[in-house]
């Protein structure tokens, strides 16, 4: 029986934005990735969170923002629980890409989405996972397995394959990489051959890049230029992605004396440089085969770095030697270090600016990617200051504030359990013995309170304390201040009141106060800007050979523009003429099934009330039915309001069909049915255990003595043959209840 899959974009999908998409296959929901990008569109995260509740996997294929920086938020704000799997450095990797572009944003903006709580809880959820490991699923995707394939593009880069019973064979593989580069081996997309589905993106579609050995030359070249005529280099990167790549031909470039870059300053700029770097140090088998041997051999690490210094803040490389390389994040220059860099050494004509991504349309990257020559431009900055002076007092006394109150309701809490346990010690009275016993309350019927033995009054002091331990007690650890000598003057008086007074109330503070400013400013740029392409996909050609030697049942296109997904589209129509191919817009959700000749029908619950289950011994322990019914249309639920429905076949299927209660008239007799598979090896064991001997001979079984003979014809039926006794009606009353009869 085949499964009815359906998917739905809710991102991603007749654009260029971050990759989201719901596939459903049968009642189990996966959700491939949870990307995110600078614009924060809550349009988008409203879609998704109306369907949140029916996710039941999270599947992640890269660790940058593109592809999960919606999970905190998700996690955090959505309540999201279902299982989210994995690799093991998309997790570790993806972790510091949020916790650099949490503190980018907070560095100079009231940023509230999410925090670093909510980016630990939501790594915390993650279940990692190694290249090629079988996952099998649970509860409703039982009979359903996942795994991780290599991707390239980005260390521990994956592509997800979604199996359910050798029926369906479904292919996720977005933003991959068919090119070995110095650090990552390349996918092995093309050693799947008829996957079912396959979903893929055509962002790349169209586009060309120069060869490797052009890029190097050209990358290395600017930098020498720029170098030797004392500017500084500005490489906008991500945090723990295609930095890996970069600095693994920086460190080699920085090493080779015939370049003269070693007399330059090489650093890497960002809030986790330093742990990005470490981590990649433990995950070699992870990276290329060449890399893999040559630690093996050598034992040197490849990213154990002599020229690269790890900064993270603007005061650590202000203290490096001019002219120097910066590698900074982010790459679309919306926030972080390297657009505080872009703005401080673009209007100099010493200075390079280098851009390696095409991000996302809207950005200042991409601004200046399509438009080199543009000029000035305004541009709004933005930046975090400490507060002073009255400022700084209304704050302090905000806090202040707000701890009395806290600490007013603690005591109140206190005073009210305190008041509950002292109810025992009011009822106490003296009796007729030198101790007291608790008065007698008033009660009638079952519910009255029962006499109670004689105690010795005792009232215990429990300890308020939650799951840390005791609640601490700040005045017994407030500073204390010495008392004042009768010769001392009246200021130092003052002074030693108003330091009591502030022991009094302490104010823990986790980070200076501060507030944010923005100003509109003219960037002028002056600076020499490139496009060196260092995103390291699959170009638009490889891409076409590649699906046309996986030769797929179905494809999907997701993310691209769409003169890309339209050319890309039209293009493998003309190399696939007999695979169906689908390219949604938000909204609409495809059928997109193996079979074709598929409806998807609901039972009534009148019918569902009068049916009778047997119990199928072969079939893992389900129960089967006989159904008779009548199929009517009937208007859809409204579940999905504003979603449009449209089959794999490009047909709109709007109406679904109910079963329906058969009239008894038109009810037609049918012979009885045998449900199960049944192998006369294990009815011969179910024989033994009802004490009738039997043994096969020339693939016969033969029972009682040879009176009953069964045999297994082609067809898989068993046929039975003997004489009519009373062991012949025996075995055959046990043959029954090997079977579910309908």
């Amino acid at each position: 029986m085949s499964s009815i899959v359906k998917f739905e974009g809710i991102w991603g999908v007749g654009s260029e934005t971050p990759h989201c998409y719901l596939l459903t296959v049968d009642d189990f929901t996966f959700l491939l990735d949870c990307g995110w990008d600078e614009k924060f569109d809550k349009d988008y995260i409203d879609r998704l969170s109306k369907s949140i509740n029916r996710v039941d996997c999270v599947l992640l294929s890269f660790p940058d923002p593109l592809h999960l920086g919606a999970l905190p938020y998700l996690v955090g704000k959505c309540q999201l629980n279902c299982p989210v799997y994995a690799t093991i450095p998309v997790y570790k990797n993806g972790q510091m890409f949020m916790y650099d572009w949490y503190q980018s944003h907070h560095s100079y903006d009231d940023f509230d989405l999410f925090n670093l709580d909510d980016v630990d809880t939501a790594f915390e959820r993650i279940t990692q996972v190694k290249y090629n490991q079988t996952v099998n699923m649970r509860g409703k995707g039982l009979g359903m397995t996942i795994s991780a394939l290599p991707a390239g593009h980005m260390l521990g880069g994956c592509m997800w394959r979604i199996t359910r019973d050798g029926e369906e064979d479904i292919l996720y593989a977005v933003d991959y990489n068919h090119k070995k580069e110095r650090h990552l081996g390349g996918c092995e997309l093309d050693k799947i051959f008829r996957p079912s589905l396959l979903i893929t993106d055509a962002f790349n579609a169209t586009y060309r890049p120069e060869r490797r050995r052009q890029r190097d030359h050209k990358f290395v070249g600017q930098l020498q230029t720029t170098c030797r005529g004392g500017g500084n280099v500005l490489v906008a990167t991500d945090t723990g992605g295609r930095v890996l790549e970069i600095c693994h031909l920086l460190e080699q470039m920085w090493s080779t004396r015939e370049s003269g870059l070693s007399a330059y300053t090489l650093a890497v700029l960002s809030n986790t440089s330093y742990h990005v770097m470490h981590f990649a140090r433990q995950m070699i088998e992870w990276m290329s085969e060449k890399l893999t041997k040559s630690f093996d051999t050598s034992r040197a690490n490849p990213f154990t770095f002599k020229h690269v210094k790890f900064c993270h803040t603007l005061a650590d490389l202000a203290q490096l030697p001019s002219p120097k390389v910066v590698l900074a994040s982010f790459p679309d220059l919306e926030c972080g270090f390297a657009r505080e860099l872009f703005m401080q050494w673009a209007p100099s004509s010493k200075n390079a600016i280098i851009l390696t991504t095409r991000t996302g349309e809207g950005t200042l990257a991409r601004r200046l990617i399509d438009n080199p020559n543009l000029g000035a431009f305004k541009l709004v900055e933005k930046r975090r200051v400490t507060l002073e002076g009255d400022e700084l007092e209304d704050h302090l006394a905000t806090l202040r504030s707000h701890r009395a109150m806290e600490r007013m309701k603690e005591q109140h809490t206190l005073d009210s359990s305190d008041d509950e346990e002292g109810e025992e010690l009011l009822l106490l009275e003296s009796g007729k013995h030198d101790i007291v016993c608790l008065q007698e309350k008033a009660g009638q019927g079952p519910m009255r309170s029962r006499r109670h033995h004689p105690m010795f009054p005792y009232h215990e002091d429990k300890l308020r304390n939650d799951e840390y331990g005791e609640f601490i007690n700040h005045e017994e650890f407030e500073r204390l201040v010495p008392d004042v000598e009768d010769g001392e003057d009246g200021d130092n008086k003052a002074a030693a009141h108003t330091a009591q007074a502030y022991n009094r109330d302490i104010i823990e503070i986790t980070e200076p106060p501060s507030k944010c400013i923005s100003q509109q400013v003219t960037i002028r740029v002056e600076a020499q800007l490139l496009f060196i392409d260092f995103e390291g996909r699959s170009d638009g050609e490889s891409i076409t050979k590649i699906i046309e030697a996986v030769n797929p049942g179905r494809i999907i296109l997701v993310r691209g523009s769409s003169s890309a997904l339209m050319g890309h589209a039209a293009t493998l129509r003309s190399i696939c003429p007999q695979t169906p191919i689908h390219t949604p817009v938000l909204g609409q959700i495809l059928l997109a099934s193996t079979h074709t000749q598929m409806q998807q029908v609901q039972l009534s619950d009148a019918l569902l009330r009068s049916l009778k289950f047997f119990p199928s011994t072969g079939s893992r322990g389900a129960e089967v039915a006989w159904l008779d019914g009548i199929t009517t249309k009937r208007r859809k639920l409204h579940d999905n309001a504003g979603s449009q429905v449209i089959a794999s076949t490009d047909v709109n299927d709007d109406d679904m069909m109910m079963v329906e209660i058969a009239p008894a008239d038109k009810v037609p007799d049918h012979d009885p049915v045998f449900i199960n598979e049944l192998r006369l090896s294990d009815f011969k064991q179910v024989l033994s255990k009802a004490g009738i001997m039997a043994e096969f001979n020339a693939g016969i079984l033969w029972c009682a003595n040879g009176t009953v003979a069964l045999r297994k014809q082609e067809a898989g039926n068993i046929a039975m043959e003997g004489a009519l006794t009373e062991d012949y009606f025996t075995i055959r009353q046990l043959l029954y209840t090997q079977y579910a009869l309908l």
